[in-house]
């Protein structure tokens, strides 16, 4: 029993923790919290259904459209609601902040239009494959996700440090101005991480379909909610931040569910996160000071 809820944990949290690196992507260059990321991993899960249940299409073919779709969304998100106001006179720290919740209402709202309100069956003929070890019952479908997770995070950690797109990424998150200065196309690389933030969303809207059978269009707010509270847990902008408290998070809501009372089970998770934060404000892997100059 505690070996299938620590499995059943790590499968969350993988999950968890590749929304929350979206997030995380787009924090570190923008210093901007992108609430429309939730809805856009969510019609990743619904470009899942599309494929896998309407059309037929084999999933990795879903895997494949949730990428290309999302990865338009954040390509609009970025051109039509954050672009026009970075660097311009006047403008609140807040209002990027305020567009993304915009952009986040507008597509669920688009959702709702196409999908219904109602939950859509996920289904693949990888639900019910599974294997026995010893007392424990694993699915192939937990493997797969955890596998995809671990490397998203490891793809995700080399890129940053050993290509160039990479370390123009973390010389942007650092100082916008003086990578501009050093000849890094700035604008180039502001799209490019909420591209890829946002097709990490559409793969992790996959995932979720997979492990959970069905998808609606109001879970991207309770996922991308949980992706902010695992940020802030992790430490703003931080990867490794957020790969640790994804698991934190999952394994906490498993273990709620399994030996509390599953109606606690987001409320008990993120009383934990707020006493983690009244002990060290800055997230496990924060700085005391946070914020970037220029």
């Amino acid at each position: 029993m505690l070996i299938e809820q620590l499995i059943n944990g790590l499968t969350l949290g993988s999950i968890y923790v590749i929304v929350a690196l979206g997030y995380t992507l787009v924090f570190g260059v923008l210093n901007v919290v992108n609430m429309g990321h939730g809805e856009i991993f969510m019609f990743g899960a619904f470009m899942g259904v599309v494929v896998t249940n309407i059309l037929g299409w084999p999933l990795y073919i879903a895997f494949v459209v949730a990428i290309v779709v999302t990865g338009i969304l954040g390509y609009f998100l970025e051109t039509f609601a954050l672009r026009p106001l970075r660097g311009k006179e006047g403008v609140s720290h807040l209002a990027p902040l305020i567009s993304t919740i915009g952009v986040s209402i507008f597509l669920e709202n688009v959702a709702h239009h196409f999908f219904g309100s109602g939950n859509q069956p996920f289904r693949t003929s990888l639900s019910e494959l599974k294997f026995v070890l010893g007392s424990t019952t694993v699915y192939y479908v937990q493997i797969i996700i955890f596998v995809i997770a671990i490397l998203l995070m490891f793809g995700l950690t080399f890129w940053l440090s050993k290509t160039k797109a990479g370390k123009a990424l973390r010389a942007s998150a650092e100082n916008l101005a003086v990578a501009s200065l050093l000849g890094v196309n700035t604008k180039r690389t502001i799209t490019q991480t909420v591209i890829i933030a946002s097709a990490m969303g559409g793969i992790a809207g996959i995932l979720v379909g997979i492990a959970f059978n069905s998808v609606n269009p109001q879970m991207g707010l309770s996922f991308g909610l949980k992706g902010l509270a695992i940020i802030i847990l992790g430490g703003l902008g931080n990867v490794r931040g957020a790969m640790v408290g994804g698991l934190i998070l999952g394994m906490a809501e498993t273990f709620i569910v399994a030996y509390g009372d599953s109606g606690y089970r987001d409320a008990v998770a993120f009383i934990a996160i707020i006493v983690i934060l009244i002990v060290r404000p800055q997230g496990i892997f924060g700085t005391a000071t946070t914020g970037r100059k220029g």
